[in-house]
Protein backbone atom coordinates (compact mmCIF):
# COMPACT_ATOMS: atom_id res chain seq x y z
CA UNK A 1 0.00 0.00 0.00
CA UNK A 2 1.22 3.00 -0.72
CA UNK A 3 1.18 6.23 1.72
CA UNK A 4 -0.62 9.50 0.38
CA UNK A 5 2.78 11.04 1.66
CA UNK A 6 4.93 9.49 -0.66
CA UNK A 7 2.76 10.54 -3.71
CA UNK A 8 2.25 14.11 -2.78
CA UNK A 9 6.33 13.99 -2.67
CA UNK A 10 6.95 12.81 -6.06
CA UNK A 11 4.24 15.38 -7.45
CA UNK A 12 6.18 18.17 -5.46
CA UNK A 13 9.72 16.77 -7.27
CA UNK A 14 8.04 16.08 -10.55
CA UNK A 15 5.43 18.23 -11.45
CA UNK A 16 5.35 21.43 -8.92
CA UNK A 17 2.26 23.36 -10.71
CA UNK A 18 0.23 20.71 -8.81
CA UNK A 19 1.70 21.34 -5.56
CA UNK A 20 -1.46 23.33 -4.19
CA UNK A 21 -4.07 20.08 -5.35
CA UNK A 22 -4.92 18.34 -2.43
CA UNK A 23 -3.72 14.21 -2.54
CA UNK A 24 -6.64 11.42 -1.26
CA UNK A 25 -7.15 7.97 -1.59
CA UNK A 26 -9.88 7.12 -3.76
CA UNK A 27 -12.56 4.47 -2.14
CA UNK A 28 -13.36 2.15 -4.30
CA UNK A 29 -9.61 0.99 -5.61
CA UNK A 30 -8.54 -1.72 -8.02
CA UNK A 31 -6.03 -4.46 -7.88
CA UNK A 32 -3.73 -3.53 -10.42
CA UNK A 33 -2.91 -0.34 -9.34
CA UNK A 34 -3.41 2.17 -6.28
CA UNK A 35 -4.85 5.34 -7.58
CA UNK A 36 -5.32 8.77 -5.58
CA UNK A 37 -7.83 11.94 -6.75
CA UNK A 38 -5.49 14.96 -7.05
CA UNK A 39 -7.32 17.82 -6.62
CA UNK A 40 -11.42 17.47 -8.08
CA UNK A 41 -10.26 17.32 -11.87
CA UNK A 42 -6.88 14.61 -11.97
CA UNK A 43 -6.12 10.93 -10.65
CA UNK A 44 -2.66 9.72 -10.20
CA UNK A 45 -1.99 5.91 -11.21
CA UNK A 46 0.57 3.69 -9.41
CA UNK A 47 1.59 0.06 -10.26
CA UNK A 48 0.67 -1.82 -6.96
CA UNK A 49 3.72 -4.49 -8.35
CA UNK A 50 6.21 -4.95 -10.94
CA UNK A 51 4.24 -7.19 -12.94
CA UNK A 52 1.67 -4.39 -13.49
CA UNK A 53 4.29 -1.92 -14.74
CA UNK A 54 4.03 -2.72 -18.28
CA UNK A 55 0.39 -1.43 -18.59
CA UNK A 56 1.69 2.01 -17.45
CA UNK A 57 3.37 3.29 -20.51
CA UNK A 58 0.97 1.24 -23.11
CA UNK A 59 -2.30 2.59 -21.61
CA UNK A 60 -0.23 6.15 -21.45
CA UNK A 61 0.73 5.90 -25.06
CA UNK A 62 -2.42 3.90 -26.95
CA UNK A 63 -5.71 5.55 -25.09
CA UNK A 64 -5.20 9.23 -27.03
CA UNK A 65 -5.69 7.34 -30.27
CA UNK A 66 -8.53 4.75 -29.45
CA UNK A 67 -10.65 7.88 -27.83
CA UNK A 68 -10.66 9.07 -31.10
CA UNK A 69 -12.83 6.23 -32.26
CA UNK A 70 -14.69 5.48 -29.15
CA UNK A 71 -19.08 6.85 -28.42
CA UNK A 72 -18.06 6.99 -24.67
CA UNK A 73 -14.74 8.66 -22.59
CA UNK A 74 -11.95 6.59 -21.48
CA UNK A 75 -9.18 8.16 -19.28
CA UNK A 76 -7.47 10.45 -20.67
CA UNK A 77 -3.34 10.62 -20.21
CA UNK A 78 -2.27 13.74 -19.07
CA UNK A 79 1.48 13.36 -17.58
CA UNK A 80 4.07 9.78 -16.75
CA UNK A 81 6.13 10.44 -13.86
CA UNK A 82 9.03 8.64 -13.08
CA UNK A 83 10.53 6.06 -10.35
CA UNK A 84 11.62 7.22 -7.25
CA UNK A 85 13.98 6.37 -4.60
CA UNK A 86 10.37 5.92 -2.19
CA UNK A 87 8.37 4.31 -5.11
CA UNK A 88 10.41 1.88 -7.51
CA UNK A 89 8.29 2.63 -11.11
CA UNK A 90 6.98 4.80 -13.63
CA UNK A 91 3.18 5.93 -12.63
CA UNK A 92 0.65 8.38 -14.04
CA UNK A 93 -1.59 11.41 -13.79
CA UNK A 94 -4.97 10.92 -15.78
CA UNK A 95 -8.22 13.47 -16.20
CA UNK A 96 -10.77 12.08 -13.59
CA UNK A 97 -14.05 11.02 -14.62
CA UNK A 98 -17.08 11.34 -13.17
CA UNK A 99 -19.86 8.60 -12.73
CA UNK A 100 -20.73 5.62 -10.56
CA UNK A 101 -19.44 2.04 -11.72
CA UNK A 102 -22.41 -0.33 -13.52
CA UNK A 103 -25.00 -2.02 -11.41
CA UNK A 104 -28.55 -2.85 -11.14
CA UNK A 105 -29.43 0.39 -9.17
CA UNK A 106 -26.87 3.10 -11.08
CA UNK A 107 -28.41 1.36 -14.94
CA UNK A 108 -31.70 3.13 -16.06
CA UNK A 109 -32.24 0.65 -18.72
CA UNK A 110 -30.84 -2.61 -19.05
CA UNK A 111 -31.59 -2.83 -22.62
CA UNK A 112 -30.55 0.34 -23.27
CA UNK A 113 -27.43 -0.11 -21.21
CA UNK A 114 -27.08 -3.82 -23.37
CA UNK A 115 -27.33 -2.13 -26.68
CA UNK A 116 -24.84 1.03 -25.74
CA UNK A 117 -21.98 -1.78 -24.65
CA UNK A 118 -22.67 -3.81 -27.39
CA UNK A 119 -21.67 -0.60 -29.36
CA UNK A 120 -19.00 0.26 -27.51
CA UNK A 121 -17.43 -2.76 -28.03
CA UNK A 122 -18.08 -2.83 -32.44
CA UNK A 123 -16.66 0.61 -31.91
CA UNK A 124 -13.33 -1.04 -30.49
CA UNK A 125 -13.32 -3.85 -32.69
CA UNK A 126 -13.14 -1.60 -35.02
CA UNK A 127 -9.96 0.68 -34.19
CA UNK A 128 -6.86 0.81 -35.83
CA UNK A 129 -4.80 -2.39 -34.43
CA UNK A 130 -1.62 -1.03 -36.60
CA UNK A 131 1.25 -1.62 -34.28
CA UNK A 132 -0.87 -2.30 -31.82
CA UNK A 133 0.86 -4.93 -28.66
CA UNK A 134 -0.42 -8.30 -28.81
CA UNK A 135 -1.65 -10.68 -25.80
CA UNK A 136 1.07 -12.54 -23.40
CA UNK A 137 2.47 -12.43 -20.42
CA UNK A 138 1.87 -8.53 -19.88
CA UNK A 139 -1.89 -8.69 -20.13
CA UNK A 140 -2.59 -12.27 -18.46
CA UNK A 141 -3.23 -13.37 -22.05
CA UNK A 142 -6.51 -11.49 -22.73
CA UNK A 143 -7.03 -11.79 -26.14
CA UNK A 144 -5.22 -14.05 -26.70
CA UNK A 145 -5.49 -18.56 -27.05
CA UNK A 146 -7.88 -19.71 -24.00
CA UNK A 147 -5.54 -22.89 -23.39
CA UNK A 148 -3.13 -21.25 -21.79
CA UNK A 149 -5.14 -21.43 -18.65
CA UNK A 150 -6.36 -25.11 -19.33
CA UNK A 151 -4.34 -26.94 -16.56
CA UNK A 152 -5.09 -24.38 -13.81
CA UNK A 153 -8.71 -24.59 -14.62
CA UNK A 154 -9.11 -28.27 -14.81
CA UNK A 155 -6.80 -28.04 -11.21
CA UNK A 156 -9.22 -25.59 -9.70
CA UNK A 157 -12.44 -27.49 -11.25
CA UNK A 158 -11.11 -31.04 -9.46
CA UNK A 159 -11.11 -28.47 -6.36
CA UNK A 160 -14.74 -27.65 -6.49
CA UNK A 161 -16.70 -30.34 -8.01
CA UNK A 162 -19.03 -31.22 -4.98
CA UNK A 163 -20.33 -27.66 -5.68
CA UNK A 164 -20.83 -27.61 -9.09
CA UNK A 165 -21.84 -30.03 -11.67
CA UNK A 166 -18.01 -30.55 -12.98
CA UNK A 167 -18.82 -32.43 -16.01
CA UNK A 168 -21.24 -29.95 -17.69
CA UNK A 169 -18.29 -27.09 -16.33
CA UNK A 170 -15.63 -30.02 -18.84
CA UNK A 171 -17.68 -29.85 -21.46
CA UNK A 172 -18.08 -26.14 -21.77
CA UNK A 173 -14.84 -26.03 -21.14
CA UNK A 174 -13.51 -28.52 -23.62
CA UNK A 175 -15.70 -27.43 -26.42
CA UNK A 176 -14.27 -23.58 -25.69
CA UNK A 177 -10.61 -24.75 -26.95
CA UNK A 178 -12.18 -26.83 -30.24
CA UNK A 179 -12.38 -23.05 -31.73
CA UNK A 180 -9.69 -20.48 -32.80
CA UNK A 181 -10.18 -16.67 -33.62
CA UNK A 182 -9.47 -16.75 -37.39
CA UNK A 183 -10.11 -13.46 -38.40
CA UNK A 184 -7.57 -10.44 -38.30
CA UNK A 185 -7.19 -9.81 -34.74
CA UNK A 186 -9.09 -6.77 -33.21
CA UNK A 187 -8.60 -4.63 -30.14
CA UNK A 188 -9.55 -5.98 -26.93
CA UNK A 189 -10.06 -3.95 -23.55
CA UNK A 190 -9.00 -6.86 -21.26
CA UNK A 191 -11.54 -6.50 -18.74
CA UNK A 192 -14.80 -5.57 -19.26
CA UNK A 193 -16.60 -5.88 -15.63
CA UNK A 194 -18.50 -3.94 -14.44
CA UNK A 195 -16.50 -2.24 -12.17
CA UNK A 196 -14.37 -0.72 -15.12
CA UNK A 197 -17.23 0.31 -16.93
CA UNK A 198 -18.92 3.83 -15.35
CA UNK A 199 -23.01 5.16 -15.66
CA UNK A 200 -24.05 8.99 -16.20
CA UNK A 201 -27.19 9.61 -15.54
CA UNK A 202 -28.26 6.22 -15.83
CA UNK A 203 -26.49 5.63 -19.08
CA UNK A 204 -23.37 4.15 -20.30
CA UNK A 205 -20.79 6.91 -19.59
CA UNK A 206 -17.64 6.05 -19.54
CA UNK A 207 -15.25 2.55 -19.74
CA UNK A 208 -11.96 3.11 -17.72
CA UNK A 209 -8.60 0.61 -16.87
CA UNK A 210 -7.45 -0.74 -20.41
CA UNK A 211 -4.16 -1.90 -18.64
CA UNK A 212 -5.26 -5.48 -19.86
CA UNK A 213 -5.74 -3.60 -23.53
CA UNK A 214 -4.56 -5.59 -26.46
CA UNK A 215 -5.25 -6.87 -30.14
CA UNK A 216 -6.00 -10.34 -30.85
CA UNK A 217 -9.27 -12.52 -29.97
CA UNK A 218 -12.17 -10.60 -28.60
CA UNK A 219 -14.12 -13.21 -26.24
CA UNK A 220 -12.47 -12.34 -23.25
CA UNK A 221 -14.25 -8.80 -23.59
CA UNK A 222 -17.76 -10.97 -23.51
CA UNK A 223 -17.87 -12.46 -20.15
CA UNK A 224 -19.91 -9.77 -18.63
CA UNK A 225 -22.70 -11.74 -20.50
CA UNK A 226 -23.01 -14.15 -17.87
CA UNK A 227 -21.76 -11.60 -14.77
CA UNK A 228 -24.40 -9.08 -15.21
CA UNK A 229 -26.83 -9.46 -17.85
CA UNK A 230 -29.73 -11.86 -17.62
CA UNK A 231 -33.13 -13.17 -19.69
CA UNK A 232 -33.57 -10.52 -22.34
CA UNK A 233 -30.93 -8.07 -21.81
CA UNK A 234 -28.77 -10.52 -22.42
CA UNK A 235 -30.31 -11.73 -25.54
CA UNK A 236 -30.69 -8.51 -26.94
CA UNK A 237 -26.73 -7.90 -26.31
CA UNK A 238 -25.70 -10.99 -27.68
CA UNK A 239 -28.07 -10.34 -30.81
CA UNK A 240 -26.37 -6.17 -30.99
CA UNK A 241 -22.86 -8.11 -30.95
CA UNK A 242 -23.82 -10.73 -33.62
CA UNK A 243 -20.69 -13.01 -33.81
CA UNK A 244 -19.91 -16.67 -34.45
CA UNK A 245 -20.93 -19.33 -32.27
CA UNK A 246 -17.12 -20.46 -31.63
CA UNK A 247 -16.35 -17.21 -30.50
CA UNK A 248 -19.39 -17.23 -27.50
CA UNK A 249 -17.99 -20.63 -26.71
CA UNK A 250 -14.98 -19.35 -26.24
CA UNK A 251 -16.24 -16.51 -24.32
CA UNK A 252 -17.97 -18.77 -22.02
CA UNK A 253 -14.96 -20.80 -21.51
CA UNK A 254 -13.23 -17.66 -19.93
CA UNK A 255 -16.15 -16.94 -18.03
CA UNK A 256 -15.77 -20.36 -16.65
CA UNK A 257 -11.82 -19.83 -15.97
CA UNK A 258 -12.56 -16.82 -14.03
CA UNK A 259 -15.45 -17.91 -12.12
CA UNK A 260 -13.85 -21.83 -11.22
CA UNK A 261 -10.56 -19.94 -10.22
CA UNK A 262 -12.55 -17.88 -7.86
CA UNK A 263 -14.65 -20.31 -6.46
CA UNK A 264 -11.48 -22.73 -5.68
CA UNK A 265 -9.67 -19.83 -3.81
CA UNK A 266 -13.07 -18.81 -2.20
CA UNK A 267 -13.62 -21.48 -0.98
CA UNK A 268 -9.78 -22.03 0.39
CA UNK A 269 -9.98 -18.46 2.01
CA UNK A 270 -13.55 -18.85 3.12
CA UNK A 271 -14.60 -16.21 1.11
CA UNK A 272 -18.61 -16.35 0.92
CA UNK A 273 -19.77 -13.99 -1.03
CA UNK A 274 -17.52 -14.37 -3.87
CA UNK A 275 -18.42 -18.29 -3.49
CA UNK A 276 -21.82 -17.35 -4.43
CA UNK A 277 -21.13 -14.97 -7.02
CA UNK A 278 -18.78 -16.95 -8.79
CA UNK A 279 -21.12 -20.26 -8.45
CA UNK A 280 -23.88 -17.63 -10.30
CA UNK A 281 -21.51 -17.07 -13.10
CA UNK A 282 -21.10 -20.93 -13.73
CA UNK A 283 -24.53 -21.46 -13.20
CA UNK A 284 -25.68 -18.96 -15.76
CA UNK A 285 -22.87 -20.52 -18.36
CA UNK A 286 -24.87 -24.04 -18.03
CA UNK A 287 -28.27 -22.52 -18.43
CA UNK A 288 -27.12 -20.85 -21.82
CA UNK A 289 -25.12 -23.91 -22.78
CA UNK A 290 -28.33 -26.00 -22.63
CA UNK A 291 -30.18 -23.11 -24.44
CA UNK A 292 -27.87 -23.51 -27.33
CA UNK A 293 -27.91 -27.35 -27.18
CA UNK A 294 -31.66 -26.90 -27.89
CA UNK A 295 -31.73 -24.67 -30.59
CA UNK A 296 -29.05 -26.81 -32.02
Amino acid sequence: MIAPEVVRKMLDEQFPEWRDLSVRRVEQDGWDNNTFRLGNELKVRLPSAAGYVPQVEKEFNWLPKLAKHLPVAVPEPVALGKATADYPYPWSVYRWIEGETASAHSVRDMNEFARDLAAFLHALWAADTAGAPEAGDHNCHRGGDLSVYDEETRFCLSGVTDLIDADAALMIWERALQTKWTKPAVWVQGDLSTGNILIQNGQLSAVIDFGLCTVGDPACDLVIVWKFFSGVNREIFKTTINIDQGTWNRAMGWALWKAIRTLYYARKDNIVDEQREATAVIEATFADAQLVATKT
